[in-house]
């Protein structure tokens, strides 16, 4: 069998078993795979053996230039493919488990935000971007640590201002699924703050539009449901230090970055940080401040132990000035 038709066989009999992001991503890595192999002469899936793995991973690295994030990406969604070959008997058992996958666990706690660089961010937008949806978006964003899909997930009727929180709702059958599925569907609270940025925004910004389902989004566009892609290039055009700040740490011109909508160098920005970075970076800030991680893992759906792997960037020497604080130690 030719390498396209089996991974279009593979995504079809997982496209009811994951979300749609995650559909989406492994679709967009196996075509740069099937691409490669096209480019290598391995004309039958059933070939494929550990060789072909290593140099697809060379090509990615060094011709393509991906990051290691992306990598890692890439080569955990072939080795899903190569372990579904190996059940389907196409090829021999054992490749997918000797599949050396890069470790990008260092790199990825490097692309984050303090806690004070966050703040200024939120007074730039205060003084200058106030109740504007990427204000809205932010906000949200830091406040809660939530991943991009569910704020983008959001109705209007989701919030409730009154009380102080948003409930979030897994809807796969209205093009908004949550990545945990009805395990991440919970009632996040949130603070007074955000609610009146969210509030004003509602009041003075907010389109009164609805989706293609006739929901109303609470962060909206004209043309209403902003896109992943819209809402990730407002966080990447907003957390670049020329914008909220005015000084560029790369000695660029600053005039030339701030081309009105130029996102596609504001994602070059060495910088500017993605929208899960920021996820990351407010669960930090969540534990810098002392909270409990058992009491973050439901707020931020994310379980204890992938907290501690993936999203707490503390260094050794804040954790121990943490528990100094928590035993009051500088006492006495």
């Amino acid at each position: 069998m030719i390498p396209k038709k089996a991974v279009e066989r593979h995504l079809k009999e997982r496209k009811p078993e994951v979300s749609a992001s995650t559909l989406q991503n492994n679709r967009y890595a196996l075509k740069r795979f099937v691409e490669w192999t096209d480019e290598a002469g391995l004309d039958d899936i059933s070939e494929l053996d550990g060789f072909h793995i290593h140099d697809f991973k060379i090509h990615r690295r060094e011709e393509d230039g991906i990051n290691e994030t992306t990598l890692r990406n890439n080569l955990s969604a072939l080795r899903v493919f190569v372990s579904w070959l190996e059940a389907m008997g196409v090829i021999d058992g054992g490749l997918s488990d000797k599949m050396q996958i890069p470790n990008p666990d260092n790199e990825a706690r490097d692309e984050m935000i303090m806690a004070d660089t966050a703040e200024a961010i939120l007074d730039y937008q205060a003084k200058f971007e106030y109740g504007t949806m990427r204000h809205a978006l932010f906000a949200l964003l830091w406040d809660t640590g939530f991943r991009l899909g569910t704020v983008r997930a959001l109705d209007l009727g989701d919030y409730h201002s009154e009380e102080q929180y948003i409930e979030v709702m897994h809807r796969p059958d209205e093009a908004t699924p949550l990545k945990n599925k009805g395990e991440a569907e919970r009632e996040v609270n949130i603070h007074r703050w955000v609610c009146e940025v969210l509030d004003d925004f509602i009041q003075f910004k907010r389109h009164d539009v609805t989706d293609d389902y006739g929901r109303e989004p609470l962060l909206t566009t004209r043309y209403g449901r902003p896109a992943g892609t819209n809402l990730r290039q407002n966080i990447n055009a907003l957390t670049r230090p020329c914008h909220y700040s005015g000084e560029c740490p790369h000695d660029r011109d600053q005039s030339e970055c701030e081309a009105a909508g130029n996102y596609q160098r504001s994602q070059q920005c060495p910088s500017s940080i993605p929208p899960h970075a920021v996820r990351r970076s407010a669960i930090t800030a969540w534990l810098n401040e002392g909270h409990a991680k058992e009491l973050l893992s439901g707020r931020m759906n994310v379980g204890t132990k992938t907290l501690e792997k993936h999203y707490d960037a503390r260094s050794e020497s804040e954790k121990r000035e943490l528990r100094r604080e928590a035993f009051e130690m500088d006492e006495g």
